[in-house]
């Protein structure tokens, strides 16, 4: 078993830490020190260790994790097959939330504050405990305590890029007799806190590839400090917080100035990491999520290995193999998928056949998306009105004529689901070589630097080359028409990763794009002919500028007279 899944809990960790040490008495659990978890005497660290590991469960799997969905699902890119007014992703899509009833997936405040407190205590309690092993010449419990500081620093980034300024604690446990009517710090100050832990802590961390994968794959390393580091610097250089502020002279909202020299910043994070030659692109993109250790990975959050991916979101109507078939993409995801040859399908010269949609298309759509006709279980997938995995009964089934594949296991070809692993990647390198195409793009344009970053990306998805070996880009591309590449790049590529959701509110498109229907392909067959229909399948609705941040939770300002609210809320 892998020991961040096996220990979940502080608690956890206390009676480990009694029950396997003989030097200690039996004593009730409600009865234990903070004393008994980072021991003077205990040399090989052992409960402070599983203190530790109890911080890295905070780190949420992004699976279903929504209130049963995954977060796209309440962006442009899907919708809950499960859609109801109560659905979260769907609460969450057609802005029927507000300070008091955003929905509880989403509204995570005060989780992770709790891990916040959690990484506070280990950072303050750590250096009484004599650990003895060496790492690089020093003790190891330097390292575990850069990893606390890595997990503190992304829980403040989860918080920043939901709410944008939040009440920094430094390494302070707060007590019940501490004042903490605390006010928020400025966006500004909380992307410096981010950067500044991630810049000190970067040198006592596990380097990778660790020694010790099967133990170890799961630790922060450099290569994931310095990864958020640029991921912080990305969103804060992104028009919702640099020029975009959505109330402009408000420091808690985002910068009251545009400075590409944020862009520039983001770019050299980016390129700090490539350059430490520890990552590469995984050779199978629809295979880094089933290999462990693989070389694209720089975070993960571990989840085990099974077929719970399958039983919940793979298409129904296989009596062997029950599934709910969760996820319904949209349409303007999968029209958003190149041809094989790279090009849009909206480009004449591609290829691409409307009496046709499926063929000859970037790969990446049939390891992401389940379309009608697509290989599943020895079957062809029948997604037409009243096919097997559309019977349009009582069942619960796609709402778009999609379902969703990515993360699933080659079961093509087989009878059942099987088992296969199922960790959640939190950074992959293919984030950091488009975080730096993006970065570089807005500082200095369309690059050959900036070219070769998707072409890397493109070439591994397995599009075609091309008589100019641009894997479909255009040649001489301005800036603008550069980003517009890039962004759909991230979409493709990062399609149901809690990457989407994200990137149209710091691009400020989500008032464009949430402001009109997703869109599904309804199918009718009659003999051997298919006809083709898009459809209107969600009315979403987006807000704006209100709903680019998140309302600081209803409980927090009642109670707290320093706690400003965000904008609309």
């Amino acid at each position: 078993m892998k020991r961040i899944k096996n220990i979940s809990i502080a608690a956890t960790a206390l009676v480990i830490v009694l029950a396997g040490c003989k030097k200690y008495e039996q004593f009730p659990v409600d009865k234990v020190g903070i004393n008994y978890v980072f021991d003077p005497k205990d040399s090989l660290g052992t409960g402070a260790r599983e203190f530790l590991y109890g911080i890295y469960p905070v780190m949420k799997s992004g699976h279903n994790r929504v209130g049963g969905d995954y977060l796209d699902a309440a962006s442009d890119d899907a919708m809950s097959s499960a859609s109801s007014t109560t659905t979260q992703t769907t609460i969450l899509a057609t802005a029927t939330y507000n300070s008091y009833t955003v929905p509880a997936d989403e509204n995570l405040w005060a989780y992770y504050y709790a891990g916040i407190r959690k990484a506070n205590i280990f950072v303050n309690n750590i250096g009484v405990v004599p650990v003895m092993a060496k790492y690089n010449g020093y003790s190891e419990k330097y390292v575990w305590k850069s990893e606390a500081r890595w997990l503190r620093a992304f829980f403040y980034f989860e918080l920043v890029k939901r709410y944008g300024g939040v009440p920094l604690l430094g390494d302070k446990v707060y007590t019940i007799s501490d004042n903490v009517a605390l006010p928020r710090n400025s966006f500004s100050d909380c992307i410096k806190y981010i950067v500044s832990e991630c810049d000190a802590i970067k040198d006592t961390l596990l380097t990778a590839p660790v020694a010790n994968p099967n133990a170890d794959a799961q630790r922060v390393t450099k290569g994931a400090a310095l990864a958020l580091k640029a991921r912080a610097l990305l969103y804060a250089a992104s028009p919702l917080f640099n020029g975009g502020n959505i109330d402009a002279s408000n420091p808690l909202t985002g910068y009251t100035d545009n400075s590409v020299a944020r862009w520039a910043a983001a770019s050299a994070a980016a390129k700090d990491v490539m350059n430490l030659n520890s990552y590469s692109l995984f050779s199978s993109f629809t295979g880094q999520f089933l290999t462990q250790n693989n070389s694209e990975m720089i975070m993960i959050r571990q989840t085990g290995s099974d077929n719970a991916i399958e039983s919940i979101n793979a298409p129904i109507g296989f009596t062997g193999a029950a599934a709910k078939g969760q996820t319904s993409p949209s349409q303007q995801l999968v029209d958003a998928y190149p041809m094989l040859n790279g090009l849009a399908i909206t480009d004449a010269a591609s290829g691409y056949d409307s009496n046709n949609p499926y063929q000859n298309r970037d790969p990446r759509l049939t390891g992401t998306i389940f379309y009608n006709g697509a290989r599943w279980l020895n079957s062809d997938l029948q997604l037409y009105e009243g096919g097997m995995s559309k019977p349009n009964t009582s069942l619960q089934q796609t709402t778009t004529g999609y379902y969703m594949r990515k993360f699933m296991g080659n079961e093509e070809n087989t009878n059942s689901f099987q088992g296969h692993n199922a960790d959640w990647i939190i950074i992959r390198y293919a984030d950091v070589l488009l975080g730096y195409a993006e970065a570089e793009n807005e500082v200095n344009g369309a690059t050959s630097d900036v070219y070769s970053a998707l072409i890397s990306i493109r070439k591994r998805a397995g599009i075609t080359a091309g008589g100019d070996g641009l894997y479909g880009l255009k040649a001489g591309m301005s800036q603008a028409q550069m980003r517009d590449a890039i962004h759909n790049e991230r979409r493709i590529e990062f399609a149901f990763e809690e990457s989407r959701y994200w990137d149209i509110r710091r691009w400020k498109t989500a008032e464009t794009v949430m402001n009109q229907p997703l869109k599904g392909m309804s199918i009718t067959k009659i003999g051997s002919s298919l006809t083709y229909n898009i459809v209107n399948a969600l009315t979403a609705k987006f807000t704006s500028p209100q709903m680019y941040l998140y309302p600081i939770p209803y409980d927090e300002v009642l109670k707290n007279p320093n706690m400003k609210q965000n904008p609309g809320w």
